[in-house]
């Protein structure tokens, strides 16, 4: 099958398909007689099993990593797991700082309701947000979901 009967089965674009085939994860054979690019049933379900990876939050590294250990005989199954576990952290980490985000743009929208607005000064571009004091700039800490990620 060609580029487009591909993706349609898929449910991808072809410049997916294009985008796998370029870095290796998918290895079609090329039409001698016009050098079209012919996608077989193997192809179709490493396609599937990359669409299925990247919808877990795995990298395109990361997918050409568990092919290969595969295609070596080797099980990934260990590696998946881990994978999907530090994914799965980094997703909380991640929803904890947006909830910490939305809470501090809560707090500014109601401070800021009734303030009338200022005019910008050679020293001052919004009032808002220099009278904000949620948090003192050098105490910023470091973000915890990083330290916890490395």
């Amino acid at each position: 099958m060609k580029v487009n009967e591909l993706a349609t089965k898929v449910g991808v674009t072809p410049d997916t398909v294009r985008f796998y085939t370029r870095v290796g994860l998918l290895n079609p054979t090329k039409n001698l007689d016009n050098g079209y690019k012919n996608y077989g049933l193997a192809d179709q379900k490493r396609l599937v099993f990359i669409v299925k990876s990247r919808h877990l939050g795995f990298s395109v590294s990361e997918i050409q990593e568990v092919i290969g250990m595969s295609s070596q005989g080797n099980s990934p199954c260990c590696r998946v797991r881990s994978i999907v576990k530090n994914r799965l952290n980094e997703a909380l980490c991640t929803i904890d700082e947006l909830q910490q985000l939305a809470e501090r743009m809560e707090k500014a929208v109601d401070a800021w309701e009734n303030l009338p607005d200022g005019q910008p000064t050679g020293d001052s571009v919004c009032n808002l947000i220099e009278m904000w004091d949620d948090i003192e700039v050098g105490q910023l800490s470091l973000n915890k979901c990083k330290e916890i990620a490395r």
